[in-house]
């Protein structure tokens, strides 16, 4: 279901060309490289900090506040504005991605993909995910009736105003594949793939500083160490910080929560490793494979930080870092991703000391399967600093 609804994803040809390309022009403009969108993930780490804050150190399900906090990020970007955690129908937006999400990580989805008549004997479950799908595509086409009738043409301040004048200027070209059914697309991708893996990829983070204490002991001193109590984390403090820049990478590696990439098809007839692949074969990419290889990693199957530093403690790349995957199809969000977790990753790690509940005597690391690699649901303990 997901793959027939997604327009930068999954689509080729032509319109994978225009709004692939688009959306990479639409993201430099908005700030995606500058100030602007990272002062808008900060404003978003400074809201998450006052929640855990409140809790007062009391055991928290940190899933919601952190899904609340990525996606707001994503609606600066692209409606122009955030929302509130009270607001009803941005929770019901939420629930709704939530709902698809778990229908094309559950194991019935694959079912009803190898077997389709499957679904037409239990039709439930993917009447549920197509009815969420639904409202959110509802709730993104009265966003951009509300950008028309606010009249922000030539005068662009988010990725929706974007979109309405790259309309404009090619409602007289042949074959344009702009058009509102490919934005209300585009903005449903970028909703996506900008909340549901970063989101999750927090969600694991939080769970490694409980399960490697002593990882998140040394994360705290280098943060001490460089940054003063009152200064706001920006994207720049990596360079300054590579113990850190290396967790979070190293988080990267081992949650691997895209095993496998989304389809590609040969444009060509071509061979891989002596196979034979003819022209439109559907090739489906094992990223995770790359992470654990112990060609490239000293311990694959170890939480290691060490595997992002030199000997002298420097930051270092990895080739086989593949996370966001790579080629002319790499995430469209990495930038953005990036800026995310570190930002929002420092500003709780500076705040707090995450702990297991009372009572909880061992931290459970073991992932659900699915599209997206999950922890399983976990409570924590954010204690002031």
């Amino acid at each position: 279901m997901l793959a027939r609804i997604a327009c930068i994803l999954v689509s080729n040809g032509l319109v994978w060309k225009h709004q692939r390309h688009f959306g990479i022009g639409a993201l430099r403009k908005l700030g995606m490289r500058n100030k602007g969108m990272e002062r808008g993930i900060q404003t978003e780490a400074r809201y998450l900090v006052e929640f855990f804050r409140s809790k007062d150190g009391r055991a928290v399900d940190p899933s919601f506040p952190i899904v609340h906090a990525v996606s707001n990020v994503i609606c600066a970007v692209v409606f122009g504005h955030r929302f509130s955690l009270e607001d009803e129908t941005f929770c019901q937006l939420i629930e709704a991605f939530s709902c698809m999400v778990a229908f094309a990580n559950s194991y019935f989805h694959y079912v009803c993909e190898l077997l389709p008549w499957v679904a037409e004997l239990l039709p439930g479950p993917q009447l549920k995910a197509s009815y969420s799908c639904e409202f959110i595509r509802s709730f993104i086409r009265q966003e951009i009736k509300t950008h028309r009738e606010r009249g922000k043409i030539g005068e662009p301040e988010d990725f929706i105003d974007l979109y309405l004048d790259q309309i404009e200027k090619t409602k007289n070209i042949p074959n344009s594949t702009y058009d509102e059914d490919n934005m209300v697309q585009s903005v449903f991708d970028l909703f996506l793939g900008g909340s549901e893996t970063t989101a999750t990829t927090l969600r694991w983070a939080l769970l490694y500083m409980m399960a490697y204490p002593d990882v998140q002991e040394k994360v705290q001193k280098e943060l001490d160490a460089v940054l003063s109590p009152s200064h706001l984390v920006c994207y720049e403090d990596r360079k300054r910080l590579p113990y850190t820049n290396a967790v979070i990478h190293e988080i990267l590696r081992f949650g691997s929560i895209v095993l496998i990439t989304i389809p590609r098809q040969a444009v060509k007839d071509t061979t891989v490793l002596g196979y034979g692949l003819p022209k439109g074969t559907l090739i489906m990419a094992n990223i995770d494979s790359t992470l654990f290889d112990p060609e490239y990693w000293e311990t694959p199957h170890q939480f290691n930080p060490g595997h992002f530093l030199d000997k002298d403690g420097n930051f270092v790349t990895r080739e086989a870092f593949l996370a966001f995957s790579a080629g002319h199809r790499v995430c469209l969000g990495e930038v953005l991703a990036k800026m995310e977790l570190f930002i929002i990753f420092c500003s709780l790690l500076k705040a707090f000391k995450f702990t297991p509940p009372e009572g909880v005597k061992e931290v459970n690391t073991e992932v659900i399967f699915g599209g997206t690699m999950k922890p399983h649901p976990y409570k924590l303990c954010a204690v002031p600093r």
